[in-house]
């Protein structure tokens, strides 16, 4: 298959001329180790996870290292904890630049005796699934935000959609690029080897079946409110254990939590946080949605929908090294406001699906499965003017229109496609 371009690859040749060390985190099956070794084919390559490596790595870390010397890339290295020590003590007696590249699939947090000993040496970047942008080979790297400035300089590049369903159902894992792989067949593997490896390893689940009737439970509620007390009585276990699976989830790159935006001075907003899972297809696959036709028309398109858009924003931000836990967030408010729905007029509670910020301004974002998008959409934007320290910036509509639109003033309606 051929090798495809990430648009993190410039941000990780910078960190390893900038650091001793690099650590690349991100769920299984994302591409660490196809891209680590396709940006640095002269270091060493060590796969940790081979049996009998791991073993000699925890038993002779000392040894392992004299025979596995730097510039090296240790691929999976969370399944060898005691080289964490070593690789301090290697990155404080030399002044080069550049000696490892790390891959885990668990962030630094959780990896033990990583945080204290990797501090300051290493530097950390996330690699996601690929991203609309890079399955099409777009070369445009910018974060999205719903300015005109952003939709003006997309321009120049951004290619429409054929039928977007058949990218979300299909997911963002490289080897499904390769149409020839089952989709199916690949995502029963990639389930059962999760819950034996990083499942098994992170906590004490005595049933694995038990962790999979909860990764189905999270899967059909994507893009939704996270409900822990709902999820544990549909699959008979305790709220307690239900936050520490999601935990889990969240620390393997399978789900991504979405906070609420919720300042004092806006004293009916809710706090409660959204989930949503960081791959479309394996959420499809978990939730039985086996063709991308039945995804398009099932009862979850619009659900399906808002990941797939959610999940590409936060990519344009962790393909450029950032955190998108400090640029994004929603609102949803006890506020009532009117819409028309199915003809009716019905009254639903304020929300503002994403909410992006950036050097004090505040860019609102409603994502609608739809073509044909109106202003009344943008309705609960005017919220975030209550704000007095923030200013309000430019909404969207992300939807499905064929182009760029303004709705009203400071209103734009933006491709999917465009993200």
């Amino acid at each position: 298959m051929k090798y495809i371009h990430r648009h993190i690859e410039d941000i990780i040749l910078k960190t390893d001329s900038t650091f001793k060390g690099l650590l690349l985190t991100g769920a299984r099956q994302t591409g660490k180790s196809t891209l680590l070794r396709e940006l640095f084919p002269e270091k060493r390559y060590v796969a940790i996870d081979d049996p009998f490596i791991e073993e000699q790595a925890n038993e002779n870390p000392a040894e392992f290292m004299m025979l596995n010397p730097p510039p090296v890339i240790y691929d999976e290295v969370q399944r060898a904890p005691g080289l964490f020590r070593f690789i301090k003590i290697k990155c404080d007696e030399s002044g080069e630049r550049g000696l490892f590249c790390l891959s885990g699939s668990q962030p630094l947090e959780l990896m033990e005796g990583a945080s204290e000993s990797l501090s300051g040496r290493v530097g950390v970047l996330e690699l996601s699934g690929l991203s609309l942008r890079e399955i099409q080979g777009s070369r445009f790297h910018d974060p999205f935000v719903p300015t005109m400035d952003y939709v003006s300089r997309r321009n120049r590049d951004a290619v429409p959609v054929d039928n977007i369903w058949e990218i979300i159902h299909r997911g963002g894992f490289p080897e499904l690029q390769d149409k020839s792989v089952d989709w199916s067949v690949f995502f029963s593997s990639y389930v059962k080897t999760y819950l034996e490896r990083d499942v098994r390893k992170l906590t004490a689940v005595h049933d694995l079946n038990d962790f999979r009737r909860f990764m189905v439970a999270v899967a059909a509620r994507t893009g939704q409110m996270l409900n822990y007390s709902n999820i544990a009585d549909e699959i008979g276990k305790d709220v307690m254990t239900v936050r520490r699976w999601m935990s889990i989830l969240e620390a393997t790159g399978i789900v991504f939590i979405l906070e609420s935006y919720a300042p004092s001075v806006l004293k009916r907003a809710i706090k409660t946080p959204k989930v949503y899972f960081r791959d479309t297809g394996l959420a499809a696959y978990l939730t039985r949605w086996l063709t991308p036709e039945a995804l398009a028309y099932g009862a979850m398109n619009g659900q399906m929908f808002e990941t797939f858009a959610v999940s590409e924003i936060i990519k344009s931000y962790s393909n450029r090294g950032q955190d998108y836990r400090y640029f994004v967030s929603y609102y949803r408010g006890k506020d009532k406001k009117k819409v028309k729905k199915d003809g009716a007029v019905v009254e639903v509670e304020s929300e503002i699906d994403l909410i992006i910020e950036e050097n004090g301004i505040l860019y609102p974002v409603e994502i609608k499965q739809a073509s044909n998008v109106s202003a009344d959409m943008a309705g609960a934007f005017t919220v975030l003017d209550m704000i007095p320290d923030k200013k309000r910036g430019t909404g969207a509509v992300v939807c499905m229109c064929p182009a760029p639109g303004i709705l009203r003033e400071n209103v734009i309606a933006v491709p999917v496609w465009y993200l």
